[in-house]
């Protein structure tokens, strides 16, 4: 979906394609029909936005054989889509029975990840629509966070110095301009936009942050500050991710505790903070086990629907998103023109209905709780 802020910034909205698993082209492509192309459908718009993730053997098959991804690009427009940013954090078998850490390999001082980033930026200069020069690519928050030295550190500020060049130069090669945003996590080395700040540089031309906004309330960090921080460091918000966390206002509840115990699952990882407490933990399994003191609110990594509340006494981080979109769209000038829907929980979430329908219903109410926001704050449909 497109929209026009008052400044004249086109703002493409997408949902991220990491929700279905395809580690295949193939699979790829049938997701546009099974799923894509009925939510488009129902949402009456004439060019669905999805954020691709293509695994690293797809990026594999795309980066050799000008074919194939000449029949992606066509299978893209004849399922009415677009294709404006790719979400590179998982590098594969995010579908995993086990994901867990695993997602956050390889790191930025590994060259795996600086390969698969360019194949990816070389392949969106293919995808991008006719009348679009730019892209985006979210990335891994440099690495988790431990073990950290300062070689490592050294190591992955060349990594960034060279993506930047290269990026450049397959600008300079294509008319069209790829920027990669770095996506602070709970956990890893750059958590906050504090540390955004500290290991990301904010002179690199086509670099900068992907806000996540599940991320960012997890930390319990305010929008609006959030992005006073970055502006200062120089570091553009190349993507908004549209998300929420999970939150228990009063997690020694004997009620709130079994009810969060039904969020405790084996795949992804569920760092968990609670209010004014230093150190967090990993997984929401180990708060509960007591790893954290349960006297104040927690929020938990685990992305819950952007429409829907969990029900009591569990609540979302809705707020915090309402107050990221209305920082970035609410004023004179747009400080970011990619928005990507990204709820991939929907497989393990508790209560969900695993089935074709169920899931396109729910993305469906997503996107247009997004498309209100948007007009709410002022932003004109293009369709």
């Amino acid at each position: 979906m497109r929209f026009r802020h008052r400044d004249g910034t086109l703002v493409h909205v997408a949902y991220c394609t990491n929700v279905h698993p395809a580690e295949d082209l193939d699979g790829v492509i049938a997701q546009f029909t099974r799923y894509a192309r009925p939510i488009r459908d129902r949402l009456g718009v004439n060019r669905l936005g999805v954020g691709l993730w293509l695994a690293r053997p797809v990026a594999d098959m795309l980066t050799a054989d000008p074919g194939e991804l000449l029949r992606l690009r066509r299978a893209v427009d004849k399922a009415g889509l677009e294709v404006v940013t790719i979400n590179g954090f998982p590098y594969q078998g995010f579908h995993s029975e086990v994901v867990k850490h695993d997602v956050y390999h390889p790191d930025w001082t590994q060259p795996e990840r600086m390969r698969y980033t360019l194949d990816l930026a070389r392949i969106l200069t293919r995808l991008l629509p006719e009348d679009v020069r730019h892209g985006s690519i979210s990335t891994l928050p440099v690495a988790w966070r431990e073990p950290w030295s300062a070689a490592q550190e050294e190591l992955a500020r060349r990594r960034q110095d060279r993506l930047d060049r290269e990026l450049i130069a397959l600008a300079s090669a294509t008319g069209r301009s790829i920027r990669v945003a770095f996506e602070p996590e709970p956990g890893c080395l750059v958590e906050s936009t504090a540390q955004a700040a500290q290991h990301l540089l904010g002179d690199r031309r086509f670099l900068g942050v992907c806000l996540d906004a599940c991320h960012l309330a997890v930390g319990f960090e305010d929008p609006a500050a959030a992005l006073d921080r970055l502006a200062a460091a120089g570091l553009p918000v190349v993507k908004l991710q549209a998300s929420c966390a999970l939150q228990a206002d009063r997690p020694a509840d004997p009620e709130t505790r079994k009810a969060l115990n039904a969020f405790v699952e084996p795949r992804f990882l569920h760092q968990t903070r609670e209010r004014g407490v230093a150190a967090g933990v990993d997984d929401l399994d180990a708060a509960l086990d007591g790893e954290l003191p349960g006297e104040h609110e927690w929020r938990v990594h685990y992305h819950v629907p952007l429409h829907a509340e969990p029900a009591e006494p569990l609540r979302s981080t809705r707020p915090v998103l309402t107050g990221a979109l209305e920082t970035l769209f609410g004023g004179d000038r747009a400080l970011t023109d990619h928005v990507e829907v990204e709820t991939y929980t929907w497989e393990v979430l508790p209560g969900h209905t695993r089935t074709k329908e169920a899931l396109i219903n729910g993305i469906v109410a997503e996107l247009t709780w997004t498309r209100d926001e948007l007009v709410r704050l002022g932003l004109k449909e293009e369709n």
